[in-house]
């Protein structure tokens, strides 16, 4: 018995972290203007349950990413078309791309956080940017035409980038349905899908 009392604490206070630090990446201004400290004094835990449950910043970032990211994938793997497995491939493509967008037009702050503190620098080196290139680059294989899967699954998550969102939506003003309808024709010149399919 004396052991679990730990782990609740542990999984109690890994859950008032992640909501705190949510909600001061949703106010926040910028990226870079939520600190550990912020989280920690928000969630009511000391610095170092934070360092210990996330191991830094990008940590926390991450297991943010993923939580909100969560019924997302659930539908990848496992849901009903238009995202799930069953979908053919020439109206996945366009649906998966529309759902990574939207997901980052709703989390642009910490999207933003998340690629800005990517592995080495790189966006292109964190896992989750090697797990949606690997999905699409799978399904775009399965679309038939001469077009360089791996190649293509690059071009079109960097149209989806955090930054390029963030320009588009914070500093020009593009309206949402716009950028979806303007990446379902972007999508459909690759896959030869029909803009109008999401």
């Amino acid at each position: 018995m004396p052991e679990r009392k730990p782990r609740e604490d542990a999984a109690r206070n890994r859950e008032a972290v992640l909501a705190a630090a949510d909600l001061l990446f949703a106010r926040g201004e910028g990226p870079d203007d939520v600190t550990m400290a912020d989280v920690a004094a928000a969630a009511g835990v000391g610095k170092g349950t934070l360092f210990r449950a996330f191991g830094d910043r990008a940590g926390l970032l991450r297991a943010l990413y993923e939580a909100r990211l969560e019924p997302v994938g659930e539908a990848v793997e496992a849901g009903p078309p238009p995202l799930g497995p069953t979908t053919p491939p020439r109206q996945r493509v366009p649906a998966l791309l529309d759902a990574l967008l939207c997901f980052k037009l709703d989390n642009r702050r910490l999207a933003l956080a998340l690629e800005e503190s990517g592995s080495g620098g790189s966006p292109y080196r964190a896992e989750h940017y090697a797990r949606w290139h690997g999905l699409l680059r799978s399904v775009l294989d399965q679309v038939p035409g001469p077009a360089d899967s791996e190649f293509t699954a690059h071009v079109l998550l960097a149209a989806v980038r955090a930054d390029l969102v963030e320009h588009l939506a914070g500093q020009e003003g593009v309206p949402r349905e716009r950028m979806r309808a303007q990446l379902a024709n972007l999508t459909a010149r690759f896959v030869g899908a029909d803009p109008g399919e999401r």
